[in-house]
């Protein structure tokens, strides 16, 4: 059976569209053709001339509706992030842990494989942000757990993962080449965090073979007129580079400067969190952002579509390039056939309206997944 999405505005690749419909047989776009053009037995979904975007993308968050999966890593958080992104527009996520125990790490890594069997199929693996960082910037990570890699210890990880971890933010200037070369080797997306590399370091390192920054700005040197530091090489040498867009972590006149310089190599993450009482991070909200205990901003209280909705009407940035930031420049990153709604990618959409409510979320062609 094909399904036509149609009366809609159709957003993807930089364009709004509007007059067309999109084809979905399965778990696959078909085509995208003028409304006309809709076959006689297909079955026509009115979409009332609301945006159609593809599945939003975030490559970097903790937890959410107060389960905490990088501080209790366990197959329910897992569950609650799944079905509170597919209400959100979220279509593909790496469910994140942060700097902690091994004993956490570890798991987080056995809750990713138990819940690999039934999940939905919008987490698609683990992002460990650390603990292989830099203790000179470890933001709201504790230093007490933060380490540099050793291989049999990273080989030990990425063997019991079997396939789940899927990203890792290091400081690659205090890491031995051979840790960095074995993950890459891996597949495993290696991006640049919590690091006090200087300028000459972080020309050597980005894509050579580091393809990727985490959380521009936050957590790494700052610029100097003398000293240029870090940010200066992630401008030249151009490797996707995440930002959060909420105003707070980044002030939004900065996020305008980072998409001058990087163009669609800046990609969105919501870097979100939930309350939590228990463990490593102690997450209170207070009233627009979550700190830790002693007032050290952590996470966002971000979603995707809410980053996207600030580039549009804080930072400038035109809705459809806004939509590349959340989809289509996550997507090349992560090597998935999504991001775009064109035929052959994969049907992972959503649908929202001028208020940047979610109205549908598409899941590999499984149409309106909402659990609300």
């Amino acid at each position: 059976m094909i399904t036509a999405l149609h009366n809609l505005q159709l957003i993807t690749n930089g364009t709004i569209a509007t007059g067309k419909a999109v084809l979905i047989e399965g778990s696959q776009i078909t085509a995208v053709i003028d409304e006309a053009d809709i076959p006689g037995d297909a079955l026509k979904k009115d979409l009332n001339g609301s945006y159609l975007a593809p599945g939003l993308i975030d490559l970097q968050i903790y937890g959410s509706g107060g389960k905490l999966f990088a501080g209790t890593p366990e197959v329910a958080a897992l569950q609650r992030m799944e079905d509170d992104l597919l209400n959100q527009g979220t279509t593909g996520f790496f469910a994140t842990i942060g700097t902690n125990t091994n004993e956490i790490v570890e798991e987080g890594i056995a809750a990713a494989k138990a819940y690999r069997a039934n999940a939905r199929g919008n987490c698609w693996g683990l992002h460990l942000e650390g603990p292989y960082l830099n203790p000179a910037k470890k933001g709201a990570h504790p230093d007490r757990y933060i380490k540099k890699a050793t291989f049999a210890e990273v080989k030990g990880w990425v063997e019991q993962a079997e396939g789940t971890i899927s990203m890792m933010t290091i400081a690659p200037e205090l890491q031995d080449q051979e840790v960095i070369d074995y993950l890459h080797a891996q597949g495993i997306i290696l991006s640049s965090g919590h690091s006090n590399a200087t300028y000459q370091q972080g020309k050597g390192f980005l894509n050579k073979p580091i393809p990727a920054v985490t959380h521009l700005f936050n957590a790494m040197p700052q610029m100097h007129h003398r000293e240029p530091g870090y940010i200066p090489a992630i401008f030249e040498e151009k490797p996707y580079t995440s930002i959060v867009a909420d105003g707070i972590h980044v002030d939004f006149a900065m996020i305008r400067l980072a998409k001058r310089e990087l163009g669609d190599k800046l990609f969105l993450i919501t870097d979100a969190v939930t309350a939590a009482t228990v463990g490593t991070y102690q997450h209170q909200f207070t009233g627009d952002r979550y700190v830790m205990p002693d007032g050290t901003l952590s996470g966002s209280c971000l979603t995707m579509l809410k980053a996207v909705q600030n580039c549009v009407e804080h930072v400038g940035i035109d809705l459809a390039e806004a939509v590349n930031m959340a989809t289509l420049y996550p997507a090349q990153l992560a090597k998935k056939n999504k991001g775009q709604i064109a035929a052959g990618f994969d049907a992972d959409l959503v649908v929202f309206n001028s208020a940047y409510e979610v109205e549908h979320t598409i899941l590999t062609g499984n149409f309106s997944t909402k659990t609300t």
